[in-house]
């Protein structure tokens, strides 16, 4: 039995998504596409390259495409991860801010104060409003920063038939099809818009649908089959290459009591 990580929360849009809850373990070192933006409750967080550098201490980190990094926010009651695929407007504005850093601390007052109440809004239930503030933080981060967005009409066809068939195998030269363009010109172009090659950008894809379905109550192989892995077992051994974790080690609950998710001896402090 795979031993959990932390229970939360899952919540996601177009262009991003959040995992909010209690830690209860480090998350071993591992890298993705996806910019990243890790905060805590209460106090700060740490954060590392490799397994062989010393822990760093951060408020709010921004964390590059494919950077390796470790996460630790133990310490604290409850921490959130924010996921933004670099392609959108906002992932190439906090990429432009962060540039030539893989791991950046980002915290100022103002996104501490939006942090907090991005935290306040979900321990009180507040779901509309707890994303709203997640979002509210990423775009804030990249404010004042020129941002950049997908505009040829072959991609965003192409993204939109890619998310309607994440349940099998989609090849290049499918999808180039389909924008009516050949293979190498696809390849191109899509690398252009969206800052990411196109295995990549399936592949999270593919994890945003896991996510979404276990936490409306799916079974982990119900997730993998909707989302085009070949089992369970595939799809685990693919997060935990890119997370740093299996699926089954988070606990994601549709409406839970977030007072619930502490230790026992945090609980009955609060």
């Amino acid at each position: 039995m795979t031993k959990r990580m932390g229970v939360g929360q899952f919540f996601a849009w177009e262009g991003g998504c959040l995992f909010i809850g209690h830690h209860d373990r480090q998350l071993p070192l591992h890298a993705h596409q996806a910019m990243q933006l890790v905060v805590a409750s209460a106090g700060d967080h740490r954060v590392r390259a490799g397994d062989s550098e010393p822990w760093s201490t951060y408020s709010i980190a921004a964390i590059a495409t494919k950077q390796p990094h470790s996460l630790d926010v133990t310490a604290s009651d409850y921490g959130a991860v924010i996921f933004v695929e670099p392609e959108t407007r906002e992932g190439r504005a906090i990429a432009r801010r962060c540039a030539g850093a893989g791991i950046t601390e980002v915290a100022a007052s103002t996104l501490r104060d939006i942090s907090h109440a991005m935290f306040d809004a979900w321990l009180h239930e507040r779901k509309d409003e707890t994303v709203a503030t997640a979002r509210r933080l990423v775009t804030t981060l990249g404010a004042g920063v020129d941002r950049t967005e997908v505009t040829d009409p072959r991609i965003m066809s192409a993204i939109v038939y890619i998310n309607q068939h994440l349940d099998r195998a989609i090849t290049l030269d499918e999808v180039a099809s389909y924008a009516c363009l050949s293979p190498s010109r696809f390849r191109h172009v899509f690398g252009e818009q969206t800052g990411m090659g196109l295995r990549p950008y399936i592949m999270w894809r593919r994890f945003l649908l896991v996510w979404d379905l276990l936490m409306k109550g799916g079974t982990l192989s119900q997730a993998a089959h909707a989302a085009g892995f070949a089992d369970a077992a595939h799809l685990s051994r693919t997060s935990v290459k890119a997370f740093g974790f299996a699926p089954s080690g988070i606990q994601l609950l549709a409406t839970p009591d977030p007072r619930q998710m502490l230790p026992d001896r945090q609980r009955t402090a609060t």
